[in-house]
């Protein structure tokens, strides 16, 4: 079952006023042959959760500049207690505390911090952290951002998912985006899926992942999936990251980059999948990552038949799969680290998505 928001309600106050003056800049952009630079924002791991169904959360900062994206990277260790540990969210913040959580919409304008959360299931291990990574950016022409967010209950039955999509609204550039289930006490629920997508009737407004060459996604999808465990509070969260500059945008194009790998199968084994911007596509602003039933971009959205499988990371890197650190400056590939969980898990793949940014040759007329 899947929940789109197409557009943001009607703003309100001071915040309405605000956002149409960012909306209106008009932003010199002919002058400048590179749409935006990124470095990544890389805080130390934050250990933990010491204890089963719990979560720890480990905050990115970019300073002045807003996050076009942000991964997380989870350390689970070797033992058995390692299979239940799993991404619990990744999620722009307006001040590195503080989620969006309350009406879908448009939620926060110039968001400069990220947030990842790690969770567990039943049992944890003294070698679990959690690394938040965000995509700072700089841009000559998309000077502002804005957040828009959707949720839905759910999934709240054993061996189910639910699907929830945020769009951009009209005139702004898809950057990025985040999933976030909660809460972490429901133990099994987690995040399956964070990918680019569009709202339209050819993806099934969202439900349908955008594939690899396809250019301009405006919107961004959430997969919370659930093993076998109920919870009538569970929640799924998805957030759009969209750009906005006013008339020049219209010389800024996106590409899409997509992979997908058969795997995890077999019980307590990992998967990585990764895929990168070449210098024709431009800049890489953001990524993705999922575990999946496979086929993504060419049918719905369907989760692993096994309730185990689960994200341990989405991260930008270099084209081996290497983690960028802290202060690096326009990494070119993102990288999905998967997890199968305790038990076997035949037919599951992993998939990944990098978006890439460009001027020079923008396919938007």
């Amino acid at each position: 079952m899947s929940t789109t928001l197409r557009r943001a309600p009607a703003a309100t106050t001071g915040k309405a006023l605000l956002l149409a003056a960012l909306l209106t800049l008009a932003v010199p952009g002919s002058a400048y042959a590179k749409t935006a630079d990124v470095t990544v924002s890389v805080p130390g791991a934050t250990m933990g959760p010491t204890t089963g169904f719990a979560e720890v959360s480990s905050r990115a900062d970019c300073g002045r500049s807003p996050v076009s994206g942000g991964g997380i990277l989870q350390a689970i260790g070797n033992d058995e207690n390692s299979n239940g540990s799993h991404v619990m969210g990744m999620a722009p913040s307006a001040d590195g505390i503080t989620e969006y959580a309350g009406t879908p919409g448009v939620v926060g304008l110039d968001a400069a911090h990220w947030l990842a959360f790690g969770g567990t299931g039943a049992r944890s291990n003294a070698d679990l952290s959690t690394t938040s990574y965000a995509m700072c950016l700089r841009s000559h022409l998309i000077r502002h951002t804005q957040v828009v967010m959707n949720k839905a209950a759910g999934p709240s039955t054993s061996q189910s998912a639910r699907l929830v999509t945020a769009t951009c609204p009209a005139g702004t550039v898809l950057l990025g985006g985040g999933a976030r289930t909660t809460p972490a006490s429901a133990g099994s629920l987690k995040p399956i899926a964070s990918f680019p997508t569009f709202s339209d009737a050819e993806h099934h407004f969202g439900s349908i992942a955008a594939g690899d060459g396809e250019n301009d996604p405006d919107s961004w999808t959430a997969v919370g999936g659930i093993g076998g465990g109920r919870g009538p509070d569970n929640m799924t969260f998805a957030y759009a990251i969209c750009g906005a500059g006013g008339a020049d945008l219209k010389h800024v194009s996106t590409t899409v980059r997509f992979r997908e790998v058969s795997g995890p199968d077999t019980g307590s084994t990992g998967q990585t999948a990764t895929v990168g911007c070449s210098r024709a596509d431009g800049q890489l602003v953001s990524g993705g990552a999922a575990i999946s039933g496979g086929n993504v971009t060419t049918t719905d959205f369907a989760k692993a038949t096994s309730g185990g499988p689960h994200l341990n990371g989405s991260f930008p890197g270099d084209a081996a799969g290497t983690p960028a650190g802290d202060g690096a400056s326009d990494p070119s590939h993102w990288t999905a680290f998967t997890h199968s969980g305790g038990s076997a898990s035949p037919g599951s793949y992993s998939d990944v998505w990098a978006l890439c940014l460009d001027v020079r040759h923008g396919h938007k007329q």
